[in-house]
């Protein structure tokens, strides 16, 4: 498990929003936080829903000063491929945050998401649905994996973003289903009874 544990650092191949074919590391991004999902195969069913969905919402996470990268066990050239397919015929159009290319599925591997095996009974085949967010200290906070049928909900992965920097700016705890807007909580005690006695009803 890796939620309270450094991330897993990389270098790799990536296609840029602007399309540029360069080597990126998550490095790159230490102060600030940085969104990385995984994703089974390019030119699949359930991926190009969620790749979108991530695009719609790609305003909203630089707005929270957060930067998305997508990976798979792609190479760069099958990212740019999808990349310039219209979303009608499949494709995900011209999505506005790096791709990363995993051939060697070096980076899955370190962040165990890998499931099944490659052509020589090793390795594994391809990612599951796995999210990582990462803080500015290059520590991971957040994590889900959902298996291969089943597309994740970008906007939760906004909530638990809004519930760091609620977090981090007022030391409070958020409560469950805690929503941009809502008190938090003091994690003691006394806060835990301040808290319920409000709002144990509306949980």
């Amino acid at each position: 498990m890796l939620v309270s544990k450094k991330a897993p650092e990389f270098t790799a191949t990536a296609v840029m929003p602007d399309n540029e074919i360069k080597e990126i590391s998550l490095a790159d991004y230490q102060g600030q936080k940085v969104v990385l999902f995984f994703y089974p195969l390019d030119f699949t069913f359930v991926c190009p829903t969620e790749l979108l969905a991530f695009d719609h919402r790609i305003a909203e996470f630089e707005k929270r000063g957060v930067q998305v990268l997508g990976c798979s066990i792609d190479s760069q050239f099958s990212h740019l491929a999808w990349k310039n397919t219209a979303t009608d015929q499949g494709g995900i159009g011209q999505v506005k945050y790096p791709l990363v290319a995993d051939l060697d599925k070096n980076i899955a591997r370190a962040y165990d998401v890998l499931i099944g095996r490659d052509d020589e009974g090793n390795g594994g085949a391809v990612a599951l649905r796995g999210s990582f967010l990462i803080d500015e200290e290059g520590v991971v906070q957040h994590a889900v994996i959902n298996n291969l049928p089943l597309g994740r909900n970008i906007d939760e992965m906004l909530r638990m973003v809004d519930t760091l920097n609620y977090h981090q700016k007022h030391g409070e705890v958020c409560p469950a289903g805690w929503q941009e807007g809502d008190a938090g909580m003091n994690a003691s005690p006394e806060g835990v009874a301040a808290y319920l006695s409000e709002n144990a009803e509306k949980l």
